[in-house]
């Protein structure tokens, strides 16, 4: 018997460009919709994995996985979008990371068009996409996440005409709702903090790839369709504390001295405008309250984040402020940030 031919490395499986992570949980009709999209992609050399958070509406017994790319990996439990997200990136020998929620369609060019960008910025880490509301197809569901540098965070441009769409250039961060980002630095920064489970994750590794000096780079040819909160229902309570309780620990977490000092009275202000606002248009008002007490409460763990972050920072505060808002009434437009050139060194 002839012996057995030993290993070598053309015969150890290619690792794919991108890994591309769909975090669900009782995703209905939507996820079949979302990977039936992302089988059509014109770049192809990409895997798919769909974590799922142990749903229970027989989404996943119904799905079909288009072909040998696509995977589907169990939670035991509902680990959040934080959480899913790492379980892929952990697993992933992918360089690129790309997170995609089940409530979007991706046009065939999207990830080509991501995957481009990364030619043209190789001092990017992050790549977003141009949101297109799923429901009303001529209106914007978003071209990026904008920060104020007093804690409000914001989709630019939401609602507004398809035909507002920037040029490509830097932003402050992705929205992961279609994102991508460079796996090794996703996974140097222990990738979506995972006590905030859901909501406002993209803010935060976008607030802190730019205090480790990462450039983030908005892509208009890059295009989904998105229902935008369609499975957790944009007002309901579950969305309203994990998003407000979640947006002060960004802000306490990775806000650079003295920012944190001057800006405070600014953050509380608005804090107070965003609960009355709930309230006036019949929201649970009350979610957002218990959110702010579950801040001040956990804010431990997260002022001990913060001494690690402030110590390892790398961008100067000059840097970081061209990529923020100033002006107060910034989040009230929800426009995009015009960013002055980089400072030289």
């Amino acid at each position: 018997m002839p012996p057995k031919k030993s290993a070598t490395p053309t015969d150890a499986p290619k690792v794919p460009a991108v890994t591309v992570c769909i975090v669900a949980y009782q995703s209905g009709h939507y996820l079949q919709d979302c990977l039936d999209a992302l089988a059509a992609q014109t770049f192809t050399d990409f895997e798919a994995v769909v974590i799922d958070n142990d749903s229970v509406d027989g989404s996943i017994e119904a799905l079909r996985l288009p072909d040998a790319r696509f995977r589907v990996e169990l939670m035991r439990a509902n680990l959040g979008f934080a959480a899913g997200n790492n379980v892929s990136a952990r697993a992933s020998k992918s360089e690129w990371f790309a997170t995609l929620n089940p409530d979007t369609q991706a046009k065939p060019e999207w990830l080509g068009a991501l995957m481009a960008a990364t030619k043209r910025w190789p001092k990017a880490a992050s790549f977003g996409s141009t949101q297109v509301d799923l429901r009303y197809p001529l209106r914007l569901d978003g071209i990026g996440d904008c920060w104020h540098v007093a804690g409000v965070a914001w989709r630019a441009r939401w609602g507004k005409p398809v035909s507002r769409v920037a040029p490509e250039g830097e932003i402050f961060g992705p929205c992961a709702a279609a994102a991508l980002y460079r796996r090794d630095v996703f996974m140097e920064l222990d990738g979506f903090y995972e006590p905030f489970f859901c909501y406002c994750e993209d803010v935060d590794i976008a607030y802190r790839l730019q205090l480790a000096g990462w450039q983030a780079v908005q892509v208009p040819d890059a295009v989904v369709l998105h229902a935008g909160s369609a499975i957790t229902g944009r007002y309901s309570g579950f969305t309203l504390f994990h998003g407000h309780r979640n947006r002060v620990w960004t802000w306490v977490k990775n806000t650079p001295e003295p920012w944190i000092w001057t800006q405070l009275p600014l953050h509380l202000a608005y804090d107070a405008f965003m609960a009355f606002s709930v309230w006036r248009d019949g929201g649970s008002w009350k979610a957002v309250m218990r959110a702010y007490i579950a801040a001040v409460k956990g804010l431990k763990p997260i002022l001990a984040d913060r001494r690690k972050l402030m110590a390892e920072r790398k961008a100067s505060l000059p840097e970081l402020a061209r990529v923020m808002a100033w002006n107060p009434l910034a989040p009230l437009v929800r426009d995009i940030v015009k960013m002055d050139p980089p400072p030289s060194k």
